[in-house]
């Protein structure tokens, strides 16, 4: 299997925020959308119904739980969640804190294109230090 998500974890541990039960935590290397961070399982699955129910709902207390760190951290005027899979099926969000005066609001952020806004290493660590702390 030739699965991004299935290696994300070790091919860019500089993005890691953390480790939780079912679902490993990243913050995205394009940071147009400040915070923007994906959530995705450790097991290799492709929809929320190959769960048990129980796990399923592990499952979403840990995006909630990291939805509201980056609430508190950004303060954004909505957080975004993306759960597609069609380009990548492996089950991941796209965590995303949306802003009024953010440039595609209130479209999709896949509604235009956009240039890639990457961040200093130092910077990188700093925006994970935040999440982290606000988990």
């Amino acid at each position: 299997m030739n699965c991004p998500m299935c290696t994300r974890w070790q091919d860019e541990a500089s993005l890691r925020i953390a480790e939780m039960k079912h679902c490993l935590v990243m913050l995205n290397r394009d940071q147009f959308f400040p915070g923007y961070t994906l959530v995705f399982t450790r097991e290799h699955v492709t929809e929320l119904f190959h769960l048990d129910k129980a796990v399923r709902q592990e499952v979403m207390e840990e995006v909630s739980t990291v939805a509201a760190a980056l609430h508190r951290v950004f303060q954004p005027t909505k957080m975004n969640y993306e759960l597609l899979g069609n380009m990548v099926p492996h089950m991941h969000w796209h965590l995303v804190p949306r802003f009024n005066d953010d440039p595609l609001w209130p479209r999709p952020i896949w509604s235009d294109p956009h240039q890639d806004k990457t961040l200093s290493p130092q910077e990188y660590v700093e925006r994970i230090l935040l999440i982290k702390n606000a988990l």
